[in-house]
């Protein structure tokens, strides 16, 4: 009777143990996937980082172009006033021209009444 409730005591025992024994275990376990953890955690920062400079990058580029785009713009733009300038010039020769075949043709009718 006393051996059997030895034994049922050291049974015990040993669960009792087994059971902290794995509770160790686990507990270790734990602390060296935390490490593991902590990389996984530092490359999903590190990610994100990169993913933000990367959207910087592409702001930075479309504010480039944007101000490309606007350069262009302004070139046309004087372009085009050099144009209207031009033409403009044109306009006044033309009339200059017309002004003087108009006085020269006063001239002429004015020899043709002077003339008997």
């Amino acid at each position: 009777m006393l051996l059997l409730l030895l034994l049922l005591l050291l049974q015990l025992l040993l669960q009792r143990l087994l059971l902290l024994l794995l509770l160790l275990l686990l507990l270790l376990l734990l602390l060296l996937l935390l490490p593991l953890l902590l990389l996984l955690l530092l490359l999903l920062l590190l990610l994100l980082l990169l993913l933000l400079l990367l959207l910087l990058l592409l702001l930075l580029v479309l504010q480039l172009l944007l101000l490309l785009l606007l350069l262009l713009l302004l070139l046309l733009m004087l372009l085009l006033l050099l144009l209207l300038l031009l033409l403009l010039l044109l306009l006044l020769l033309l009339l200059l021209l017309l002004l003087l075949l108009l006085l020269l043709l006063l001239l002429l009718l004015l020899l043709l009444m002077l003339l008997p």
